[in-house]
């Protein structure tokens, strides 16, 4: 908000350039205006200072919320106090209740990425907008809109969120594979195939580290699933085998390095077959994840969107990457497969 590239001091020409003083965290303007820096994971700070002006970046991470309620608590000066709040739209209280008063004592701008793209790199052009444009997180972050949870659906985003851990703070893993759910055709209108990476750590909680799925022909996202499994040093794979049987095993076997090496025959298969329903598979693992027991190591948008629309008794035609995951840890944590197959000689 200060210091950064589009922050105050680099945006201030240099007449109306503010004094800065971090130890102090404060801003000192030439006409006598001054404003002090607060951070919203300390609450109590705000707790008396009165001010007539407040900015409150990124209101819907703040880890507390009486660090907003303080803030307003001493918005009280001057004959027109007003709060200024800029943040990504996530559906959380706060945010929800700022637009219903919309027209009220609330004034509420949209700015989507789109309209802000001659100042990105091109990079973020290429790499983050392909990467999320079409997602419900797409839809969040880059156009700006406040995406409700689906009614009944066995996964929330917030739930998700409070599960999702940095990459630093995984510990190491016991057993990890990589779980596939195959698609046996690949032209434009086929299903994607699931490929997920995923794990049990020290700590006996599950982890997902990766999701490599896509539209694949079958020798494709064999190579994909075996290549991973080797150059990640993972314990096997886990594949559902109902749509295509022998198949899916046989395939995977046959996959060879540029030197001819069969490597699809140095990967351990664990074959899984579903004899319940979508839903009634997905429950324990879903469960899981209400207990924190299972952790997203980073963002995995287009696999948490399916995550959030599984609703029970309705029929979902995107829920590829969501079987990958939940044969992962039905496999690994459900039926607690991977403690016995990690000592599998």
């Amino acid at each position: 908000m200060v210091e950064g590239e589009a922050g105050i001091l680099a945006v201030s020409p240099n007449y109306e350039r503010p004094h800065y003083e971090p130890s102090k965290r404060r801003l000192t303007w030439p006409n006598g205006a001054v404003a002090s820096c607060f951070s919203s994971d300390e609450p109590d700070r705000l707790r008396g200072p009165e001010h007539d002006l407040a900015w409150g970046d990124e209101v819907a991470a703040w880890k507390y919320p009486e660090a907003y309620d303080m803030m307003m608590l001493g918005l009280r000066m001057g004959e027109r106090p007003r709060a200024i709040l800029t943040s990504t739209p996530k559906p959380i209280p706060l945010i929800r209740d700022l637009v219903k008063r919309d027209g009220q004592d609330v004034v509420v701008t949209k700015g989507t990425t789109y309209e802000n793209l001659e100042n990105l790199a091109p990079a973020f052009k290429t790499e983050v907008i392909r990467r999320y444009e079409g997602t419900r997180l797409g839809r969040q972050e880059l156009n700006a809109e406040i995406l409700d949870d689906v009614p009944g659906a066995l996964w929330t985003r917030a739930l998700i969120e409070e599960c999702r851990v940095d990459p630093q703070h995984v510990p190491p893993l016991k057993v990890a594979y990589c779980a596939i759910d195959p698609a046996v055709t690949a032209h434009e209108t086929s299903d994607e195939t699931g490929i997920v990476i995923g794990g049990v750590g020290e700590d006996g909680h599950g982890y997902i580290t990766s999701d490599l799925s896509g539209i694949f022909t079958p020798d494709a996202w064999a190579r994909r699933a075996v290549n991973a499994t080797l150059d990640e040093q993972l314990n096997g794979i886990v594949a559902e085998v109902n749509n295509g049987g022998d198949l899916v095993k046989n395939t995977i076997r046959h996959v060879e390095a540029d030197d001819g090496a069969k490597i699809g025959q140095r990967v351990r298969v664990l074959e899984v077959r579903a004899t319940k329903g979508k839903y009634t598979r997905a429950e324990p693992v879903a469960s899981l994840y209400e207990q924190h027991r299972i952790h997203h190591v980073g963002s995995f948008p287009a696999l948490e969107d399916q995550l959030c629309t599984c609703v029970p008794g309705e029929k979902s035609q995107l829920d590829d990457r969501r079987d990958a995951l939940v044969w992962l840890f039905t496999k690994l944590m459900v039926e607690g497969a991977g403690n016995r197959v990690l000592f599998e000689a």
